[in-house]
């Protein structure tokens, strides 16, 4: 596989930052039930203390407590699609993010700063705080030029890389399914 290059990732950004700010879709869905693995999903279940159910976020714990348990502020991992098809190229290596939810939604920390809340089909989640950055399976995956655009200054400002979230209230999300930012809606 030939990964994108600097130049084709920078030009684009246009098409990225005329993602909805308010109402997206869902374009993608993703459980992984175990390291490694990946199943698209038309569908999925969110709930506040399992994250999206059937996926391996509570067993595979987290770096980022002190006894490596899993982040509660880390159960969903949301990626902006239009990020996620330029350096994918293919929208069958979609899944190999890691990610489990792929909105066409603004993620900028402008747009969707920490506790702004989403509607996804009908549950709701919301962004944390924990930041989303790429790791060296990412690098495997799309390239050190994908991994330097989403940890550049302006793509941790428009958090190219994408969120973490926690779910606030349990529900059905549905690949099509329309997410909504509750908070800080645009007149």
């Amino acid at each position: 596989m030939i990964h994108v290059t600097s130049d084709e990732l920078h030009e684009g950004l246009d098409v990225i930052r005329r993602s909805p700010q308010d109402d997206g879709i869902v374009r993608l869905i993703v459980r992984r039930p175990e390291i490694g693995k990946r199943e698209v999903l038309q569908q999925a279940e969110l709930h506040p203390s399992i994250g999206v159910v059937g996926d391996n976020w509570r067993a595979r714990g987290s770096s980022r407590t002190a006894d490596g348990s899993s982040h509660s502020d880390m159960q969903i991992n949301v990626m902006n699609s239009r990020v996620i098809d330029l350096i994918a190229r293919d929208a069958a290596r979609w899944p190999l993010a890691g990610d489990q939810l792929f909105v066409d939604l603004d993620l900028s920390v402008v747009n969707l700063p920490p506790g702004t809340r989403l509607t996804v089909g009908t549950a709701i989640i919301e962004a944390t705080d924990q930041p989303h950055t790429g790791c060296a399976k990412f690098v495997e995956r799309f390239g050190l030029a994908a991994m330097k655009f989403v940890n550049s200054p302006l793509g941790r400002e428009l958090q190219l890389r994408g969120i973490n979230a926690r779910v606030v209230q349990g529900g059905i999300v549905r690949v099509g399914d329309v997410a909504t930012k509750l908070q800080g809606r645009r007149s």
